[in-house]
C-alpha cells in the first residue's frame, strides 16, 4: 500500500499548485507552473536514482492492487474539476494581463499531466478505462492521440517511420511542427486502413476520426456557449501548451535513436537501448513511471506501477521535467545528448 500512496504525489501535488494558480492573484497564478519547471528540476537535483525493480512476488502484488488504479481515477476526476475551477477563475474581469497569462500557463501544465493520464489509461484493455483516456484527450483536443500512439508509434518507434521519434540533430522546435503535422495524419492513414478491413466507408460515422473530431467541435462550442470568446481563446491556449509540452516529452524519450534493418529489410524489433529511460524519482512519481520508457515499449500493456529499470537501457542525465528545459535550448541540447547517442552505438 506505500509504494501505491507514492504516486498520489502527482496528483495531490499538482491539484494544490494548480488551485493556488487559480484562487490566488499576481506571481502565484504561475504556481503550477513554476512547481514543475523550477522546484521540481531543483528537487531532483538532490535525489539519487533509483534503479530498484519488484521482486517476482512484489510484481504479483502490486498488479493485483486495486489502489494503483484509483489513484488513475481519482485523477482524472481531480483534473476536470481544476478545469472548471480553471475556467470559472477567467470569469474576474478584474485579472490582469499577466494573471490570466499565469493561469493559462498553469492549467497547460495540469493539463499535460492529464494527456499523460490518458497514455496509461489507453493502453489498458477495459472500455472504461480507455473512455477515460479519450475523455482526458477530449479536453486538451488530440484525442487522434489514442490511434496514432497505440496504433502507429509503438509499432514504428525508433524509425523514420515514426512522426514521434526525434532524429539526431533536429532540435525540439522542428520536431513540434512535424510531430505534430504527421502525427495527425498518420491517425487519419491508419484508421483509413482499418475501415477497409471492415469494409467501411472512410465517411461513416465507424470512422473514430471523424467521431473525434465532431466530439471535439461540439465541446469547443460547448466553452464558447457558457463562458464566451475569451474563456474559450485561454482555453485553446491552455490546449497548445500542454500539446507542445507533452510532443516535447516524446522528443525526448527517443531522441536520435534508430532501430536497424535486417537483410530483409525490416527492422529489428524494439529493444531496451531504443528509448531514453530516467529513474529520478520524484519525475517518475510525476509521470507514473513513463520514464522507464524502454519497458514500457517491451509491453505496453504493462500497469505503470510494474514498469521496470533495465541495465542496458540508455539514461537521461536528469527527470524528465529538467530535460524538458534543457531541450529548449538547442546547442546546449545537443552538447550534452550527442555524445550519450554516439555512445549508444
Amino acid at each position: 500500500m506505500l509504494n501505491a500512496l507514492k504516486f498520489t504525489v502527482a496528483p495531490i501535488s499538482l491539484a494544490f499548485f494548480a488551485y493556488l494558480s487559480f484562487t490566488q492573484r499576481g506571481v502565484l497564478t504561475y504556481s503550477a507552473f513554476l512547481y514543475a519547471y523550477a522546484m521540481i528540476p531543483l528537487i531532483e537535483f538532490f535525489l539519487k536514482n533509483d534503479e530498484r525493480n519488484f521482486s517476482e512476488f512484489e510484481e504479483s502484488l502490486a498488479k493485483k492492487n486495486i489502489a494503483y488504479d484509483l489513484i488513475l481515477y481519482i485523477s482524472v476526476g481531480l483534473h476536470l474539476v481544476l478545469l472548471c475551477v480553471f475556467l470559472f477563475s477567467l470569469e474576474d474581469a478584474s485579472l490582469q494581463i499577466y494573471e490570466v497569462v499565469g493561469r493559462v500557463f498553469s492549467m497547460g501544465l495540469v493539463t499535460t499531466f492529464a494527456i499523460n493520464l490518458a497514455h496509461e489509461l489507453g493502453h489498458r484493455q477495459t472500455w472504461g478505462e480507455q473512455f477515460l483516456s479519450k475523455l482526458m484527450l477530449l479536453t486538451t483536443l488530440m484525442m487522434h492521440f489514442f490511434i496514432e500512439h497505440n496504433r502507429g508509434h509503438h509499432k514504428n518507434v525508433a524509425t523514420f517511420e515514426d512522426p514521434s521519434t526525434a532524429r539526431k540533430g533536429e532540435t525540439v522546435y522542428a520536431f513540434w511542427f512535424r510531430a505534430i503535422l504527421n502525427e495527425y495524419l498518420s491517425a487519419w492513414r491508419l484508421e483509413k486502413k482499418r475501415l477497409e478491413v471492415i469494409k467501411q466507408s472512410n465517411f461513416s460515422l465507424q470512422n473514430e476520426m471523424l467521431q473525434f473530431q465532431i466530439i471535439q467541435v461540439l465541446f469547443v462550442g460547448l466553452i464558447y456557449y457558457l463562458f464566451g470568446g475569451f474563456i474559450l481563446l485561454a482555453f485553446l491556449f491552455n490546449a497548445a501548451i500542454a500539446y507542445v509540452s507533452f510532443e516535447t516529452v516524446q522528443y525526448l524519450e527517443h531522441y536520435g535513436l534508430q532501430r536497424k534493418k535486417n537483410e530483409k529489410g525490416r527492422h529489428e524489433r524494439v529493444k531496451a537501448h531504443h528509448s531514453w529511460n530516467s529513474n529520478h524519482v520524484f519525475g517518475r512519481l510525476m509521470m507514473f513511471n513513463l520514464s522507464r520508457h524502454s519497458d514500457h515499449h517491451y509491453k505496453a500493456h504493462k500497469k505503470y506501477q510494474v514498469l521496470n529499470h533495465h541495465d542496458d537501457a540508455p539514461q537521461l542525465p536528469t527527470g524528465y521535467p529538467g530535460m524538458m528545459i534543457l531541450s529548449l535550448i538547442p546547442p546546449l541540447w545537443f552538447y550534452i545528448m550527442n555524445p550519450k547517442l554516439e555512445a549508444q552505438k
